[in-house]
């Protein structure tokens, strides 16, 4: 499985200083990767629909994250917008965000290296 997160938006936005993030499954530990593939599971991320709902207005300052899972032959976009009101979605996007901090997961497993864990373009 292949997930791209990008993160827009916010308060302290920069718009060339943001890279999507790319995870193989794969390439992550163990216990991650089961970790990954159970909160796309229970998010029902296949059978969301591509964009979560309108902006409210005055909502310029939101985060916004697009999410593109990739799992065999099946392949979806998800856009979201905080706040995220469903609780698996916001677990899905809290994995997915500390993947892209510095240091990896929060999980602090270090089993394997995250080889393919990388910034798009880096």
């Amino acid at each position: 499985m292949r997930v791209q997160f990008a993160t827009e938006g916010g308060v302290a936005f920069f718009p060339g200083l943001s890279k999507p993030t790319v995870i193989d499954s794969a390439d992550l530990p163990e216990d991650d990767a089961a970790k990954l593939r159970q909160l796309i599971d229970s998010a029902r991320f296949f059978d969301l629909p591509e964009a979560s709902r309108a902006l409210p207005k005055g909502a310029a300052d939101y985060r916004q994250y697009t999410i593109t899972v990739e799992d065999g032959k099946r392949r979806h976009t998800v856009r979201l917008t905080d706040p995220v009101e469903n609780s698996d979605l916001q677990a899905l996007i809290d994995f997915l965000r500390s993947y892209k901090a510095p240091g990896g997961p929060s999980s602090g497993s270090s089993e394997k290296p995250k080889k393919n864990v990388r910034a798009k373009g880096s």
